[in-house]
């Protein structure tokens, strides 16, 4: 009987969880169903079917809106679980911190800008003959811009010295890959980390830092 009640706690506890941060896990929802889609398909029909929902420079210039909500509803790789980890661990954590409207405008902010960024740098690439015409085709989707925004401005939910501690571990996160062997991604990357502690500004009037040591992480909002 113990076991039930428990289980019971243990089941409104994280629904509780998931309602207190809908934008994420409506997220993770249709990401579950695309992934599953994705496991359909035959390995070349779903890199042409992919290409057309991607952020390339074509896709871009020809239907730059559609472009980037389409490819933030793909996982490049087919695994759902550890994204479904991530996004409890760090997008469910901001959007209650900061509600679902600021959450959603870190978001686009670092999926639009940081895409921009590193598709605007292909772009010169290209132009100077450092990168093949054909790159302008390179598939380019998934949600990893608008995960390290979310990551580095949370940041700002960590008390000090605490903080600075997260944030060397971001940093190195996403700048050895930079520094070691740079792709247009990596730079992408790491330009979403500046676009989301950037967004500071978004953080005033919420909740003060936590103190990891002291302050206990609860299920509930």
């Amino acid at each position: 009987m113990d076991t039930v009640i428990r289980l019971r706690r243990g089941l409104e506890a994280a629904a509780a969880y998931v309602r207190s941060a809908p934008g994420t896990y409506l997220w993770l929802a249709v990401l579950f169903v695309t992934t599953v889609a994705l496991h359909h398909m035959s390995p070349e029909f779903e890199e042409n079917f992919l290409r057309h929902r991607s952020t390339n420079l074509h896709e871009l210039s020809s239907n730059p809106v559609r472009a980037f909500i389409t490819s933030a509803m793909w996982i490049d790789g087919g695994r759902w679980l550890p994204y479904a980890a991530l996004y409890t661990v760090f997008h469910a954590q901001t959007e209650r911190w900061l509600g679902t409207a600021r959450w959603l405008a870190v978001c686009v902010a670092a999926h639009v800008l940081a895409t921009l960024a590193s598709e605007g740098a292909l772009f010169q690439a290209i132009r100077r003959g450092l990168a093949p015409l054909s790159a302008a085709d390179t598939l380019d989707i998934g949600v990893s811009y608008a995960l390290a925004g979310v990551v580095a401005l949370l940041t700002y939910r960590i008390a000090a010295p605490w903080r600075y501690a997260y944030l060397a571990v971001v940093l190195l996160v996403y700048a050895v890959p930079l520094a070691l062997a740079p792709t247009f991604t990596d730079f992408g990357h790491f330009v979403s980390v500046l676009i989301g502690l950037g967004c500071y500004p978004l953080t005033r009037g919420r909740r003060k830092a936590r103190n990891p040591k002291e302050t206990p992480v609860t299920l509930r909002g």
